[in-house]
């Protein structure tokens, strides 16, 4: 049921022709050209699908902003051009941050700013590290990858991502942004909100913009930081300024080149609210440039909170460029959500929205113009998408990373586990074993705490005077060890209580200490314990070790010696090594395991490919325990792990809104006692519905844990089940799962409501709503709420259960509104309508598997809004995109070129087209300095106009050469672009 469509990869197998002239068509062919032509306009009166859940287009030419009712910060947007990609029209590219979901980095597709489609991703892992894996009490929430950059540039993609935790910046790149691998750079250094800029007014030289604002020159192959420039935009020369101020944000710095002007754009927070603020020069480097040209300043937005992000280069039809905004707005908890925002320049600044106002839900006209046809396939696309599991996406080339996997700890497993002391209880009789640190007399006693023996300490010096241990050879590196010794003093003179430690003392190169124990107060005359776990560091030096015990360092014990030098005797030591538990990364973890999910889906961490699948039972996704929970994991500014945040395979997807519902189904027959698994709306905050199973018995029910978050916490307690929200399975081992989230009930806050049903039509609400859910005020996973599909082991690894679906509607049970088959049944009576003989036949072939499964639905009678829905919306999407092959194969081969020259001093525009038909076509050529028609041009010809601009200097434009011909009695109009670059004479 999904549409992970790799558009470009299908659409390459196609004929040439037909490819080209996907590209190209910018009119269908008028009724009456063919059969076909009159059924689809007759069908598609009682077929008009409603836009995406993702997408704010009001198909009236105008969308409201924010964009996207979902997370989609840190934008960096790039256009590639008409005349350098092979789709003849402009296409833009976006990127964001995902920080430890994995695959990360997404790239997003558009032709028009408004409708985007997830394309590929960057990587598949940042690494392959602890931090990056969940594992061994290592993470990476709200770190892993922030803020990246997006640039095209002579034939090569660039992405330039900078890391918090796992190895600072890197930068890829690709020849096919959509299809490709990536090869990846490591820079050495962490770089904070990077944006990649190629100096073109000076040979392309690459720069990294960065922080608050410094930047770097990189060599020409971008593999090495030549240069630093640091400060050269300091916020010390503009905090007087009312949209810089002292204090919060400067940052998220991107650079552009506009008509000889350097602008660097970026995200402000002072006192006056979050905003934009600009800076140009005449030079990138401003006052650090060889001619110093300090950058003059302005605030250019400061309207609701939008800021943060590009600006956007959209063809004006004048041979010129219009920039716009393309800035986020906080949003939470859906996320951080964008905005395309129109411009109006003035004196070389832009005013942004309506007179500087960007009103939320506030409507703009769409820049970008595309055919019905187009607009209505635009309209489709998602980046959140509804899944049946069948395992029908494309394989993708980030699956396939390499990495190597580290060599483990070279452990000598006969050391572990065993009594690594000698004569540990004293039962031989003496003292052998037993060695003095510093001053003492040892000697063998019959005061024992068990046994026949123990060691008497007298004759003390110091306060490290003590019995100790030679484990020269013993310890390990990384080795998780347990020490302990009982401990007695008899002195009356001596204190009540006295603390001990047990500590090591690590010669060689230099002699260094360690309590291995914290401080253990003994009562006088009894036996106490000193105890501790430690672990033996990998750097440490283990040539010369000693374990001895200890009282409090004071610099003149012998003044008060009964209080600092006591004898005291010792019974039961014990040193013993832990065996191994330190999980390793292991190479069926990382490679491919023939599961392909849809580019919608991103793990929680880097997944462990081992314990997921789509191939174990078809058309459902598996989940199994990798291991079991240990509730010992912290996160980085304190504050312990709930046992979901320590799920490593968790599946998850963007929420959007204003409201939300998602269904599953849930076969938890492979479940093992102790498992949880389930649905849940999540970020440190979460609420889920789920099954658990224990003592046999499978339990359904609600979990809520909201704000605020203690540091130590019984994760047990926190995720059980709500009084009044459980149900017992009994028998049934197959569970329908739904989730309604409400975005809209309170600004800022998400509201969940969950149901179970046995049939799949009968549904019961497990409890009451439950929130609210909010943004983490500490920014521990500072991301938007997600939906997540997980399971997890509490007692024992191996068991799994399975996914059916993953349905979306954005209709809630809670509204009490009938189930509407409407849209449903239009997509299928338009279907019906269609011919295979028409389309291409890969295309036909995917629609008529949506068609089946809408069929199906409508015959069995569906129980919920998003058992329509989730079919419509996929049949849906595929016939629209049937219309644009349609649309394509009625436009005409016209190719078109255009260069510019230099005669007399003045800028002339040549411009050529081609008709690659077998019929004569009309053809106009046209710039923004005139037009020329040319009535009948030959088949396999070719026409030239060359344009004078009266002008010593162009900056870049476009021509167009649009062809006409009648085709099987219908004309049909096609449009082919061309650009060309700016030109100086003189």
């Amino acid at each position: 049921m999904s549409h992970d469509d790799s558009m470009a990869a299908r659409q390459g197998r196609r004929p040439g022709h037909l490819r080209r002239s996907i590209a190209l068509a910018t009119a269908v062919a008028v009724a009456g050209a063919g059969l076909w032509a009159g059924q689809q306009a007759t069908a598609a009166e009682g077929w008009d699908p409603g836009v995406s859940y993702t997408s704010t287009d009001r198909g009236d030419g105008t969308y409201s902003v924010p964009m996207l009712n979902a997370d989609v910060p840190d934008v960096s947007v790039e256009r590639v051009p008409a005349s350098q990609n092979d789709e003849g029209r402009d296409i833009y590219y976006m990127i964001s941050t995902t920080m430890q979901l994995s695959p990360g980095s997404p790239i997003m597709k558009s032709y028009d700013l408004v409708n985007w489609q997830i394309v590929n991703y960057v990587f598949d892992r940042l690494n392959i590290s602890d931090a990056a894996s969940l594992r061994n009490g290592a993470s990476s929430y709200g770190q892993g990858q922030w803020a990246s950059s997006l640039r095209y540039h002579d034939g090569t993609y660039y992405v330039l991502i900078n890391s918090l935790n796992l190895g600072g910046a890197f930068i890829y790149r690709t020849d096919d942004i959509e299809n490709g691998s990536w090869s990846r750079t490591a820079l050495g250094r962490s770089l904070h909100d990077p944006s990649l800029f190629f100096d073109d007014a000076d040979g392309g030289t690459p720069y990294i913009i960065y922080g608050g604002v410094s930047a770097v020159r990189l060599n020409a192959d971008l593999t090495a930081i030549e240069q630093d420039f640091p400060n050269f935009i300091p916020r010390a020369d503009y905090a007087s300024q009312p949209y810089v101020g002292t204090s919060g944000l400067f940052e998220g710095a991107q650079a552009f080149y506009i008509d000889g002007y350097y602008y660097v754009v970026m995200i402000t927070w002072p006192s006056s609210g979050r905003q934009v603020a600009m800076f140009r020069s005449t030079q990138l480097l401003g006052k650090l440039a060889p001619t110093p040209a300090p950058y003059e300043s302005k605030g250019v937005l400061n309207s609701n909170g939008f800021a943060q992000g590009s600006l956007v280069p959209i063809a004006n039809g004048d041979g010129a460029d219009d920039w716009y905004g393309f800035f986020f707005r906080d949003n939470f908890p859906i996320g951080r959500s964008p905005a395309l925002i129109p411009a109006a320049w003035s004196a070389g600044w832009p005013v942004f929205g309506n007179a500087g106002a960007v009103p939320v839900n506030g409507t703009f006209d769409k820049p970008i113009t595309l055919t019905p046809a187009q607009e209505r396939f635009e309209q489709q696309k998602s980046i959140v998408a509804s899944d049946d599991f069948d395992n029908d996406a494309p394989h993708r080339a980030f699956q396939d990373e390499q990495w190597t996997i580290p060599s483990g700890p070279d452990i000598d497993e006969s050391l572990l586990g065993v009594e690594l002391f000698s004569n540990p209880g004293l039962e031989s009789g003496g003292t052998d074993g037993w060695i003095v640190n510093d001053t003492a007399v040892l000697s063998a006693t019959a005061d024992a705490r068990s046994g026949a023996g123990a060691l008497a300490v007298t004759g003390r010096v110091t306060t490290g005077s003590g019995p100790a241990q030679n484990v020269t050879g013993k310890l390990q590196h990384g080795v998780t060890y347990d020490v302990s010794a009982w401990v007695k003093y008899d002195n009356p003179a001596s204190p009540a209580t006295k603390q001990f430690y047990i500590t090591a003392r690590y010669g060689g190169a230099g002699t260094t200490f360690t309590n291995l124990t914290s401080a253990t107060s003994i009562p006088r005359g009894t036996w106490g314990k000193v105890s501790g776990t430690f672990t033996v560091p990998a750097a440490q030096a283990l040539s010369d070790v000693r374990l001895f015990i200890e009282t409090p360092w004071t610099s003149s014990p012998s003044t008060d010696p009964n209080t600092h030098l006591m004898d005291f005797t010792v019974d039961d030591a014990s040193l013993r090594g832990r065996p191994m538990t330190t999980e390793l990364p292991h190479s069926d973890e990382i490679a491919p395991n023939g599961s392909n999910l849809d580019l919608a889906w991103e793990w929680n961490h880097a997944p462990d490919n081992r314990y997921w699948s789509l191939t174990d039972r078809d058309g459902w996704l598996r989940l199994t325990t990798g291991k079991s929970v240990t509730g010992t994991y912290v996160h980085r500014n304190g504050g312990e792990m709930t046992y979901l945040e320590e799920a490593r395979n968790t599946l998850s997807q963007r929420t959007f809104g204003p409201r939300q519902s998602v269904e599953t189904t849930l076969d938890v027959s492979g479940m093992n006692d102790g498992d949880v698994a389930g649905l849940a709306a999540y970020n440190r905050d979460f609420s889920y519905v789920a099954v658990k199973r224990v003592d046999g018995q499978n339990t359904v029910g609600v979990v809520y844990r909201g704000q605020p978050f203690a540091n130590s916490i019984d994760q047990a307690a926190i995720e059980g089940f709500l009084p009044g929200a459980t149900a017992s399975l009994g028998a049934s081992t197959v569970v329908h799962l739904k989730a309604d989230l409400d975005f809209a009930r309170t600004s800022g806050e998400l509201y969940t409501t969950f149901y179970y049903s046995l049939d799949g039509k009968t549904w019961t609400r497990l409890g009451n709503q439950v929130g609210p859910l909010r943004l983490d005020g500490g920014l521990t996973h500072f991301m938007g709420h997600r939906i997540g599909l997980f399971a997890y082991a509490t007692q024992e690894a191996g068991g799994h259960v399975d996914f059916d679906d993953y349905l979306l509607s954005d209709t809630l049970t809670a509204q009490n509104l009938p189930l509407d088959e409407d849209a449903l049944d239009a997509a299928i009576a338009y279907a019906g309508t269609l011919h295979a003989g028409d389309y291409p036949a890969d295309a036909w072939d995917e629609m008529q598997d949506a068609l089946r499964d809408a069929q199906s639905v409508k015959a069995a009678d569906p129980g919920t809004q998003n058992q329509i829905d989730a079919p419509e919306r996929t049949l849906s999407y595929r016939l629209a995109r049937l219309d644009t092959l349609v649309e394509a194969a009625s436009a005409l081969d016209v190719a078109a070129t255009a260069d510019t020259r230099c005669v007399a001093g003045k800028v002339f525009v040549t411009v050529q087209a081609t008709n690659g038909e077998d019929i004569p076509v009309a053809i106009e050529l046209g710039t923004a300095y005139g037009t020329k028609s040319f009535a009948a041009v030959a088949p396999g010809k070719s026409v030239t106009q060359v344009f004078t601009t009266r002008a010593a200097s162009v900056p870049d434009g476009s021509a167009s050469a649009t062809a006409t011909a009648q085709v099987d009695g219908a004309t049909v109009t096609t449009v082919a672009a061309a650009e060309y670059a700016a030109r100086t004479c003189g």
